[in-house]
């Protein structure tokens, strides 16, 4: 068993491909080739006869058998899903309003119907339908509503729903797909609620189909917060994510139907508990897939179950260079499946003093769903970046784009062992 110790870091924005002394913004990377990851292309990486692969047998990429034998090695298809999926969420990143001093502070800079367009991200056939937005439930003085905006910002832009509509990309998918991007950490508020460390039961509007008892299910106080907290003004993300699923459901139900999820850091735990609140809310939903960058824990091992009996596929990108992944709480490898309240937790490796605090506080996570574990040190180009580096979005997409295998970490890596095989090849003829 291994117990992780609780960590938190706050991500500097800051790029793998020139000297450390200089910074930039990894969410204007299209805008100079020069620093950009190359992502791979449907037309350059698909055949026909691969593009029809992926419309037969879609939900397989889609995770119905937990990615089995597409992870390592990674398959190429696979991998052009993820980096597609990886670019709507840093469309939601390019289209939020950081600048505190904007009237528009934390709320999306563009239309709902441009966001695709005007985040630069290339042609997805994708139609954004709704902006969504997460509002902060901690309890504060009443002074702090009137400080600076980036203080006082209780709700903000958190991310978009987006259906495809194109024929021909709905002809490649095997299948209309409905996206949910969600940003990761932008606003004072939600990083305080991010230090909410603490676990806390699920309320029961979120299990009310699953089974009548959530069996101990636990999550994250403050990413539950952010995901059920409304105000007069700004009804919660839950609230807008359930009333536009249900119209979905209304306009696409009776054709072949898809609900991936995406989000980076803050928005991985939200794209989790998103994805829960569906199977757990409509009765026979359509698949339910969750493709996740660099996020923290969100639950419990019981949560964990509920996830599976639920029926939801997540697929966790990790850096396990980045700390982000490891926290919060502690985590214990195992197997078991639900952990009763009076069954102890045997942390190898602990004093007994420290065990018992373990096994009493409510910080005993689980990891969830597949993991697809890449690293920052395998990759030429980014093994002598800092620590921070390895929780950008644009770091996620770059190792994404060039891992190969467990065996052959890197597509760099892969050239110069075929260059020297096959050098060595002509030099015993």
């Amino acid at each position: 068993m291994r117990v992780a110790a609780i960590a938190v870091t706050i991500p500097k924005l800051t790029h793998y491909t020139i000297p450390s002394s200089t910074i930039i913004n990894p969410l204007k990377l299209n805008e100079n080739s020069e620093f950009s990851w190359t992502p791979l292309k449907h037309d350059s990486v698909l055949t026909h006869s691969n593009s029809g692969k992926l419309a037969k047998h879609w939900m397989e990429y889609q995770g119905i058998n937990n990615w089995e034998g597409l992870l390592d090695p990674l398959d190429d298809i696979l991998r052009s899903e993820i980096l597609k999926y990886g670019r709507f969420v840093e469309a939601a990143y390019q289209s939020f309003d950081f600048d505190p001093s904007s009237p528009t502070y934390a709320t999306s800079k563009f239309h709902k119907n441009s966001i695709l367009t005007r985040s630069c991200i290339g042609e997805t056939g994708y139609k954004p339908i709704k902006h969504l937005r997460a509002t902060c439930g901690i309890q504060l003085p009443g002074w702090v509503d009137r400080g600076p905006s980036w203080v006082s910002t209780r709700s903000s832009w958190i991310g978009y729903v987006a259906v495809c509509q194109d024929k021909e990309e709905i002809a490649r998918l095997g299948r209309r797909d409905v996206v949910i991007a969600f940003r990761g950490t932008a606003t004072c508020l939600e990083w305080l609620e991010n230090l909410r460390a603490t676990l806390t039961c699920l309320p029961d509007d979120v299990v009310n189909v699953v089974g009548p008892e959530n069996g101990g299910a636990m999550v994250e106080s403050g990413f539950l917060s952010l995901y059920t907290s409304g105000s007069d003004t700004c009804p919660s993300l839950q609230h807008m994510v359930r009333e536009e699923i249900g119209r979905v459901l209304q306009t696409y139900g009776d054709e072949p139907l898809s609900f991936t999820i995406t989000g980076h850091s803050l928005g991985a735990a939200l794209a989790t508990l998103a994805a829960y609140d569906i199977n757990s809310t409509f009765s026979d939903p359509p698949m339910v897939t969750v493709i996740s960058f660099g996020g923290p824990r969100v639950g419990n091992q019981n949560f964990r179950c509920q996830l599976e009996k639920s029926g939801t596929k997540i697929l966790r990108i990790v850096n396990s260079d980045d700390l982000i992944t490891k926290v919060p709480g502690f985590v214990i490898d195992n197997d078991d499946t639900e952990m009763t309240n009076n069954q102890a937790l045997n942390v190898v490796g602990l004093p007994r003093w420290v065990r018992k605090r373990v096994e009493d506080a409510p910080l005993v996570y689980a990891d969830v769903g597949q993991e697809l574990r890449l690293s920052s040190k395998e990759c030429p180009y980014l093994c002598k970046e800092g620590v921070v580096s390895c929780h950008e979005l644009s770091t996620y997409l770059h190792l994404v784009n060039g891992f190969v295998s467990s065996n052959c970490p890197f597509r760099a890596t892969a050239m110069r062992v075929l260059y020297k095989h096959h050098r060595q090849k002509l030099g015993s003829y």
